[in-house]
């Protein structure tokens, strides 16, 4: 294509990036609940507003289960509007802002997990602990991201995992991890904690805090979306299984483009979604469409997490 022209550019054909045309917008459009019109009836609706509008709407002590991937601090596009980084203080302050105004709407019984950064983990450990009992730090392999020069290549981000009170959810065998044995132990002639398989021999592991399993959604995943920070569904399989049960409700305040409320659907839990942009709105509808005829998450089939390229 010569440069300066006005012609879109073709996809790769396995370019499976999800995109809209004008009659989805239009269709999509009036299926999203604003977020002027948000209150107690917002069972599996995606909300087009502001969070910091849109929580005080909300019904209290209804939500199992808060799921939040805010903006970390650092001057970010989303959309139509950027996050710009602060001071520490000022960060940590935004922070509880909104996270208190999650604080009545959640059960006795609710788990917690906030997404971070290493700039904007210290703030989320001193801020959630503020408000809830802390359980552990997730991190997880970005295995995506350029090389530095005169640093190390940041490939890790933390999900912080508290809960409202020491009673609560976590299914242990909904999450285990399926690996190969590398090194099979008998004990009189038998497998010894693991399976033969035709493909080779596995073991289903406990799963720890931290996790090498998971695919940052890229070009060819039919996942795959325009945001800068989209969280991949396996992930979100695994929090929603380890931390809900079937019919639960989960919130989501920075919903992006649908993640958390693409795979409560796949799983079988209720959703709240708040999302400012309403393109990633129109996304995360568009997502929720597919998932009525496609419920697979690559990675976790045959209601199993399978280690990264293992299966699918």
């Amino acid at each position: 294509m010569a440069a300066g022209s006005n012609v879109p550019k073709k996809k790769a054909p396995r370019n499976r990036t999800l995109e809209l045309d004008r009659a989805e917008i239009k269709r999509l459009r009036s299926k999203l609940l604003p977020g002027k019109k948000a209150g107690k009836n917002t069972h599996n609706r995606v909300i087009c507003g502001d969070a910091f509008d849109v929580l005080p709407k909300l019904a209290n002590g209804r939500f199992d289960l808060l799921f939040a991937d805010p903006p970390y601090n650092l001057t970010k596009a989303f959309g139509k509007e950027t996050f710009r980084t602060r001071t520490s203080d000022e960060y940590e302050a935004w922070l509880d802002s909104w996270l208190s105004l999650c604080l009545p709407l959640l059960k006795s019984t609710a788990s917690i997990y906030i997404c971070g950064d290493w700039r904007s983990s210290s703030a989320i450990q001193r801020v959630g602990s503020k408000h809830f009992k802390l359980q552990n730090r997730i991190t997880w392999e970005r295995e995506k991201g350029r090389g530095a020069k005169q640093n190390w290549k940041n490939t890790a981000e933390d999900i912080w995992f508290f809960t409202v009170s020491d009673e609560f959810t976590f299914n242990l065998d909904a999450v285990k991890v399926r690996r190969k044995v590398l090194a099979p132990y008998k004990e009189n002639g038998k497998p010894k904690d693991w399976e033969a398989g035709e493909n080779g021999n596995y073991r289903d592991t406990h799963p720890s805090n931290i996790w090498t399993d998971v695919s940052v959604p890229f070009w060819s995943m039919p996942e795959n979306t325009d945001h800068p920070t989209q969280k991949p569904e396996k992930l979100l399989a695994k929090i929603i299984l380890a931390s809900t049960s079937v019919g639960d409700l989960i919130l989501d305040p920075f919903a992006g483009t649908g993640t958390t409320a693409v795979a409560a659907k796949k799983l079988g839990r209720d959703f709240v979604a708040i999302e400012s942009d309403e393109q990633y709105c129109l996304l995360a509808k568009k997502r929720l469409e597919i998932a009525k005829i496609d419920s697979s998450i690559q990675g976790f089939d045959g209601e199993v997490f399978w280690e990264r390229n293992s299966k699918k």
